[in-house]
């Protein structure tokens, strides 16, 4: 089977809000015009398209049909779709492309967060017969999970506080004086509601060094679940990236990306990923900075290559994750060639 590799990546501006429709059409128009400028490709180079975003999100059945507009009407394309992060789009691309199905491919995800209530809408992604009925929003589920963890002697809210630091260049102590706002967490302990859209291009290893003097080549790839039920799993660990890491040659890598939407969530991430002092964690400012419903994973992978790409790593980790408090992860290993 052909090695995989990564040979584009380009995003939307990142924003509060955007004026935009809820189909992601105005974000995707621009960073297809963007990827194919700086890769030399055409739509007519792409062998298969697969697209990450949720209707539940956009508000509309069917919504990634209507970002297909993005796409044009003609000639024809091969297309399919996840309704999750677009990093698990990704995972069905690089299968076709591993299977000898198709050459190149193009992954996108895109999701208007700004358009509802976002902690409400995620109660939806609970446990529909127990847990969604009480309509516990995001924010307060990821709130008893720091809290678990303060409780266990894991992690301090000066350790929170320290994650949060490293991302917006401001001071542990000074955040550690600002009110909580879903005690234990502080408003920079949370990720910021997003708007955006992420894409990908990935092709076979020959083809991406036509296209990128250093290919992002998908070393491994390995994604795993925890119960969806929880009550019935340790929330201060994450036994899928556990698994996930475990499977995957994680030694001498320099740089890691995880998809952390709250600081205590990137303490549990180091530690289930073993990763040491020596990696640079999360150069991009990652979810904290900005975190696009359905992209942001996506956008991990992305950023991660996009340093391969630069010569500033040669082998990176990304980590994508869906669901409630960490359920479902997905560790990628990216290794410049």
């Amino acid at each position: 089977m052909p090695d995989v590799a990564i040979a584009g990546f380009a995003k939307a501006p990142n924003v509060r809000e955007t004026p935009g429709t809820t189909n992601g059409v105005e974000m995707l128009v621009p960073i297809f015009a963007e990827v194919f400028e700086r890769t030399g490709l055409s739509k007519q180079d792409i062998g298969f398209w697969c697209s990450g975003s949720s209707d539940y999100l956009a508000g509309r059945a069917f919504s990634f049909i209507a970002a297909v507009d993005a796409i044009g009407a003609f000639p024809p394309i091969h297309e399919s779709h996840v309704e999750m992060d677009a990093a698990w789009a990704l995972y069905e691309a690089w299968l076709k492309i591993k299977m000898g199905e198709v050459e190149t491919a193009l992954v996108y995800g895109f999701g208007k967060s700004s358009a509802g209530q976002l902690r409400r809408v995620l109660a939806l992604q609970l446990d529909p017969y127990v847990v969604t009925p009480l309509w516990p929003d995001s924010v307060s589920i990821a709130g008893i999970q720091a809290r678990m963890g303060l409780e266990a002697g894991l992690w301090s809210e000066k350790d929170l506080a320290e994650v949060a630091a490293r991302g917006t260049g401001r001071d542990a102590a000074e955040l550690l004086d600002t009110p909580y706002y879903a005690d234990p967490l502080r408003r920079h302990d949370i990720a910021p509601i997003t708007d955006g859209a992420a894409v990908v291009v990935l092709s076979t290893v020959e083809r991406a060094k036509d296209i990128v003097d250093h290919p992002a080549v998908i070393t491994g790839i390995e994604h795993r679940v925890d119960s969806p039920v929880l009550g019935a799993r340790d929330l201060t660990r994450s036994p899928s990236t556990e698994l996930a890491g475990a499977a995957l040659d994680l030694d001498g890598a320099d740089l890691a990306e995880l998809h952390a939407p709250f600081t205590h969530q990137e303490l549990i991430l180091r530690t289930a990923l073993k990763l040491g002092d020596d990696v640079k964690i999360n150069p991009s400012g990652g979810a904290l900075a900005a975190n696009p419903m359905f992209s942001a994973g996506l956008a991990r992978i992305g950023e991660a290559a996009a340093r391969i790409h630069s010569g500033e790593s040669r082998k990176a980790v990304a980590h994508a994750t869906s669901g409630p408090v960490l359920q479902q992860n997905l560790v990628t290993v990216l290794e410049a060639r």
